[in-house]
């Protein structure tokens, strides 16, 4: 018996050390592909003019570390908020609950949205800035999406951050993150800040 379950146990550790870099090299598949659609797809946010010259996307490099098991506590009557853009629109989501971590030991909240008018295929909306916000990071903040299940646990993955597409060009609305959603630490993991070719 001590022995079965000494079996188990270092199975266990295995699939978990196994599963990070499958994990890693799947987030690193996905930033080539997405590199592939922006120089030549035909949604692309890239003005046509640096699509030749595109060399790819700037990431910082995959981190489990900023990989969080978390809950989602849903509000029991989401209530219907207003985005600010970077343009003069306004954007309508439901407030819909939040998640709560920590980083670097420091406790932080994020407020999650959805869609309005996406019904019931809309994701998890979480935008945010954090202290690389402006810096490293694109300035007018990040997005996650998450597909909602029933179960309310969900892997939030910063590896996964990526900027709005109005960080490649002006003819984007896109939402700002709400003052809720700024994050006292930084949060160097995801997409950084796009420098058009030269």
């Amino acid at each position: 018996m001590v022995l079965l379950l000494a079996c188990l146990a270092c199975s266990c550790t295995r699939e978990t050390e196994t599963r990070a870099p499958a994990k890693s090299e799947a987030a690193l598949l996905k930033r080539q592909e997405k590199d592939k659609v922006f120089q030549h797809g035909p949604g692309s946010p890239l003005p046509e003019e640096e699509k030749a010259r595109f060399q790819g996307l700037a990431y910082y490099q995959v981190n489990p570390a900023y990989r969080f098991k978390v809950t989602l506590h849903r509000y029991p009557d989401p209530e219907i908020v207003r985005f600010a853009t970077n343009t003069e629109e306004r954007r309508q989501f439901l407030r819909y609950g939040y998640f709560e971590f920590e980083i670097q030991g420091q406790k932080c909240r994020l407020q999650v949205y959805r869609a309005t008018d996406e019904g019931e295929e809309a994701m998890l909306f979480i935008p945010f800035r954090d202290a690389t916000s402006g810096k490293e990071t694109y300035g007018g903040g990040r997005y996650l999406d998450l597909k909602e299940n029933t179960s309310g646990a969900y892997e939030l993955d910063f590896n996964e951050a990526y900027n709005p597409y109005c960080a490649y060009g002006k003819n984007y609305s896109c939402p700002l993150p709400p003052r809720d959603n700024t994050l006292p630490v930084p949060v160097p993991a995801g997409e950084k800040n796009y420098t058009p070719p030269q």
